[in-house]
C-alpha cells in the first residue's frame, strides 16, 4: 500500500515501520486537516482524534509537541510551566521547519529536537484513536499505549 502513499505520508509510515508495530497509514478522499474533519472521515468521535500541536518556548524557541484529543483546548499556560519558559504559538514556518511537516499533517512522533512532548490524559480512555500522517488527508489508527511509545510522551491533563 505505501507505494501509493503520498511522499509525507510514506515518511510517516516508515518511520511507524521501524518501530516495529502493525500500524498503517492510510490517505483520506476527505480532508483530515482539522479533528472534526478527520473524525468525520474515519468514523469516530471528535475525541479519539490525537491532535498533534507545535507550540514554541519563548525565549528559547524551541518546539513543544502537545498531543491532544481532539475536543480539547490545550492550557499553554501550564504546559509553559512544565517546560520552565512560556509558550507562544507556533507560525506555520517554524512548525515545519521543527516538526518536518506542515500543519494538519504533524505526525504525533517524538523527534530529537523537540524540548518536551506531552499527550493528553484523556486519550488514555479509548482502545482506538486516530492521529495525522503526514499530509492533511492521511491518518493512522493506533492504541494510546503504542501512542505513547512512538511519541515518547509524558502523559499529563493538558487543560
Amino acid at each position: 500500500m505505501d507505494n501509493i502513499l503520498q511522499k509525507s505520508a510514506k515518511r510517516v509510515q516508515e518511520v511507524l515501520d521501524e518501530f516495529g508495530a502493525k500500524l498503517e497509514v492510510v490517505e483520506m478522499s476527505a480532508s483530515t486537516r482539522t479533528s472534526q474533519e478527520a473524525a468525520n472521515a474515519v468514523g469516530c468521535q471528535v475525541s479519539q482524534i490525537a491532535k498533534s500541536l507545535i507550540f514554541k518556548t519563548r525565549d528559547t524557541e524551541r518546539p513543544v509537541l502537545v498531543i491532544a484529543s481532539g475536543t480539547n483546548r490545550v492550557n499553554e499556560k501550564k504546559i509553559g510551566d512544565l517546560v520552565g519558559e512560556r509558550l507562544e504559538k507556533a507560525d506555520a514556518k517554524f512548525v515545519l521547519e521543527s516538526a518536518g511537516f506542515a500543519i494538519g499533517g504533524i505526525p504525533p512522533i517524538r523527534r530529537e529536537n523537540y524540548a518536551a512532548v506531552y499527550m493528553d490524559e484523556e486519550l488514555l480512555s479509548y482502545e482506538e484513536i486516530w492521529a495525522a500522517a503526514g499530509t492533511p488527508h492521511a491518518v493512522f489508527k493506533v492504541s494510546p499505549n503504542v501512542l505513547n511509545l512512538i511519541s515518547g510522551a509524558s502523559i499529563i491533563s493538558i487543560k
